[in-house]
């Protein structure tokens, strides 16, 4: 049995949102650990840097798209890859509480965050079937686990992804896909910062009632997905890993540090 720490040199991973936020911060972080990476993002801007990379293949496209999983059927096989890693990252938040939420706000965010995750994911492990298996890991939330004010779409689409990734993790195991997600708290990124700057009730709420004290940093979040996309955790499927600082865990921390 080796110890090594393993790399993800050989592997191909698609990443989706992977302009900006989370999703920039895990191609980073499948980039460093040797991967070539299909970086998919809906804005132009988002993967301008991303495409001079010499280990990227950028991808101008919308998760909602039912061509997506075709045109990166072209990418993957005009460059002769296989496909060893999906990362669904990309997705919508923000909301409103149910009587604030229409029929329309309801089906965009299942659009979005469910059902273009689902299909990737059913495009994915019919390629990796044929290979020999290969690693999905979701971009879930803590607020699909427990729920969130004023969060009815994002936290139950979240929850959705959450069924998904167990359910799908349980069909494909035999054929070597795993199957994880990893659920976000509070992360500091170019769509969060201004409110965690001037919402002194949410500070209070997911900073202050957090063991860490701290939000989160894109990076937090694209270490634990390298870790589940890797050999580090061959042995680990239909898991929903927390990186919330704590939050979930122990909203009522001490309110001191404990001193030696």
């Amino acid at each position: 049995m080796s110890l090594e720490l393993s790399t993800l040199a050989g592997r191909t991973a698609i990443v989706t949102g992977a302009g900006q936020g989370i999703g920039y911060a895990i191609t980073e972080a499948l980039l460093a650990a040797g991967a070539h990476v299909i970086a998919v993002d809906r804005e132009p801007a988002g993967i301008e840097a991303l495409a001079a990379r010499s280990a990227v293949t950028a991808v101008l496209g919308d998760v909602t798209d039912t061509a997506l999983t075709d045109r990166l059927s072209a990418a993957l096989d005009e460059a002769g890859l296989r496909l060893d890693i999906l990362c669904n990252n990309a997705g919508i938040a923000r909301g409103a509480h149910a009587l604030d939420t229409t029929d329309e706000d309801f089906i965009r965010y299942f659009d979005v965050n469910v059902l273009g995750l689902f299909r990737l994911s059913r495009w994915a492990v019919g390629r990796m079937m044929k290979t020999g298996g290969g690693a999905i890991v979701n971009t879930a939330s803590i607020f699909g686990e427990i729920g969130a004010l004023n969060s009815c779409g994002y936290s139950t689409s979240k929850a959705a992804v959450i069924g998904l990734t167990r359910q799908m993790a349980t069909d494909f195991g035999p054929n070597g896909i795993r199957v994880n997600a990893v659920a976000p708290g509070l992360i500091e990124t170019p769509l969060t910062a201004e409110r965690i700057r001037t919402e002194a009730w949410r500070r209070h709420q997911m900073i202050d009632g957090a063991p860490l004290r701290r939000a989160g940093q894109p990076e937090d979040v694209a270490r634990a997905v390298r870790f589940l996309a890797s050999d580090e955790a061959s042995f680990i499927t239909g898991q929903i890993l927390a990186v919330d600082g704590g939050w979930a865990m122990g909203r009522y921390p001490r309110e001191e540090p404990i001193h030696a």
